[in-house]
């Protein structure tokens, strides 16, 4: 209507359900949904000024969901960024609850997903005058995201939503900020004043040069100890389907990076996770498909490759083109679309990697003995268990289409290699950057995508007992959207080790335990379970691999009700030693 009213909390609400609404007849990303979805979660802690706008949001039809600190929200949010393709959103108060948000908006554009986090700020008309929790909010925005931006009115609103979840997905995806001033968020205005724009297309699809896509597969051809390494980038691209062609076409020994486990099943006969160091070591030609050269990837420098090892590079991001290494060819576009070039490519050249050559009897040589001596490790009858054994009879209970989340030290790493994944996108730990307490934000976040896309499927969260105390408290988040979620604590009573109770009490006979214990011991028997209990979940506390198992079983088979299982395990239990270790100088 001409003379209708609407508050900045109603447009804010509006303009974000508005935006990512197919349209007919727009070119779908390939490998994605043919129906693109409205924004449809937001995350976050009310209070002053923005409780209105989470109000607001449910109003249209937007799922908030009230967490318990900020960090654990922003990852959550991001979470259903890489989940769906779609940002959530994250919502937070002025000044601190922005600040506690930063660790979750930095992750996620560090990982390349997409998120849109909306900040309440101070009104406008008490700037520079030590208002209510005053902070620099848009500048300090700018270091973390891909835009942080202020509409300069109510009218301008939708119009800066639309350009903010744009930028979030277009590109390398990552997070948006939008300031909001609190005198904005009741503030009304006409309805015909407002700068009403459309919803925003999908992100167009961009393909490789002909002539790279030529060199790229000349290069393949002509390679004597091949290697594809599969990045998340690839799982976010959708590009599962193709690149298990390519696999498949080519013949060729893969490698997944942590998230992009599942793109191509882990137990794929091409997969050769299991002689990670020797294939990185000993490949001369890589196929890097949407995965870095960071510190996961050792950057692509010897000793842990070749001194003439030749790369090829195929991602979204022009600027990621040659980092740390010269590459032999240089592939920039979508992971799904160049794929598909280069599977083009290869039918005409009907080119394919022996599997009798030297180079796969050497991996699969490797495969096996590195098999054997984790499933040494996993069948030692000992107690206390040590982390094989407990990741022995998880593997054999969980549902092999469970979502799993995964973080902490050695709980995170030995997890990567014990528990396969089958599908694309369905594993979420720690990422690039490296953070720990993302695990229940976005075991919440995968819930809740899985309540409404897929139902029945169970997410299975796996912590470290470091880990799970950053953000334990979401526990009652948990129990309040009654998720039915299995979370296992492997608790060590430390950070990569602990100390038995006996250790402990003697330890303490020297004085303050300030000055005597070690920094990395926590309390020793923590009942993490009872945190669960104390909610309306279930929780289990076990020592031996019988308690395990019937403590998976029951939870397992309960799929109404969120649980917890809290695995005591020998405080010296480590990784089995490495001949090249993957993590090094690292907190995972």
């Amino acid at each position: 209507m001409e003379g209708e009213a609407v508050s900045g909390a109603q447009l804010i609400a509006q303009a974000l359900r508005a935006q990512v609404r197919a349209r007919g007849g727009d070119r779908q990303p390939a490998g994605r949904d043919s129906v693109q979805r409205n924004i449809e979660y937001m995350f976050g802690i009310v209070g002053i000024p923005v409780t209105e706008i989470a109000i607001a949001a449910q109003a249209v039809g937007i799922k908030y969901v009230g967490m318990r600190n900020e960090q654990a929200a922003c990852y959550a949010a991001s979470a259903v960024g890489y989940l769906t393709g779609r940002p959530g959103v994250c919502l937070v108060v002025s000044g601190p609850g922005f600040l506690h948000a930063l660790g979750g908006i930095a992750n996620a554009t560090i990982n390349c997903w997409p998120l849109i986090v909306i900040g309440g700020s101070s009104d406008r008309n008490q700037e520079t005058m030590g208002a209510f929790q005053e902070f620099p909010q848009v500048e300090a925005g700018r270091l973390y995201n891909k835009l942080s931006v202020r509409p300069s009115s109510l009218e301008v609103i939708p119009a800066v939503i639309e350009k903010a979840v744009r930028t979030s997905m277009y590109g390398r995806p990552g997070s948006c900020y939008i300031d909001i001033p609190g005198d904005f968020v009741n503030l009304q205005v006409n309805k015909s004043s407002v700068k009403y724009v459309e919803c925003c297309l999908p992100p167009p699809i961009s393909m490789a040069e002909h002539s790279a896509v030529s060199k790229a597969a000349s290069v393949i051809a002509l390679s004597k100890q091949p290697l594809l390494i599969v990045g998340k980038g690839a799982a976010y691209s959708h590009a599962e389907n193709n690149i298990r062609k390519l696999v498949e076409l080519c013949g060729l020994p893969f490698l997944p990076t942590p998230m992009a486990k599942g793109v191509v099943p882990d137990n794929h006969p091409n997969c050769v996770a299991a002689a990670r160091s020797m294939a990185l070591q000993h490949a001369d030609v890589i196929i890097l498909l949407g995965a870095r050269l960071n510190w996961i990837l050792h950057f692509g420098l010897p000793p842990r490759y070749r001194q003439d090892v030749k790369v090829i590079q195929i991602d979204i991001c022009a600027e990621e083109l040659g980092n740390n290494v010269m590459p032999a060819a240089t592939l920039l576009g979508d992971i799904n679309a160049v794929t598909q070039q280069l599977l083009e490519e290869f039918s005409k050249r009907s080119w394919k990697y022996s599997l009798n050559s030297e180079w796969w009897k050497k991996l699969r040589g490797k495969i096996k003995n590195n098999e054997e001596r984790s499933k040494e490790l996993a069948l030692q009858k000992s107690l206390p268990m040590n982390y094989y054994t407990v990741f022995h009879h998880i593997r054999e209970l969980i549902p092999k289409d469970c979502i799993l989340v995964s973080e902490g030290a050695n709980t995170m790493d030995i997890g990567r290699t014990m528990l396969p994944n089958f599908y694309p996108r369905q594993r979420l730990d720690a990422g690039t950057f490296g953070t720990m307490g993302v695990g229940l934000g976005f075991a919440i976040a995968a819930a809740m995508v899985a309540r409404d896309r897929t139902p029945g499927r169970r997410v299975i969260c796996i912590e470290g007992d470091s880990a799970f105390g950053f953000s334990g408290m979401e526990l009652e988040t948990i129990c309040r959207y009654n998720l039915p979620i299995l979370i296992i604590v492997v608790n060590n009573n430390g950070i990569y080790t602990g100390l038995d109770a006996n250790s402990w009490e003697e330890m303490l006979k020297f004085g303050d335990p300030a000055t005597c214990v070690p920094p990395v011991s926590l309390l020793p028997n923590a009942h993490y379970e009872k945190i669960m209990s104390a909610f309306g979940g279930k929780g289990y506390f076990v020592k031996t691999p019988e308690e395990l198992q019937n403590a998976l079983k029951a939870s397992v088979s309960d799929k109404q009700t969120p649980s917890l299982i809290n695995v005591m395990i020998d405080p010296q239990s480590e990784r089995k030693k490495q001949e090249f270790p993957w993590l090094t100088r690292s907190n995972l």
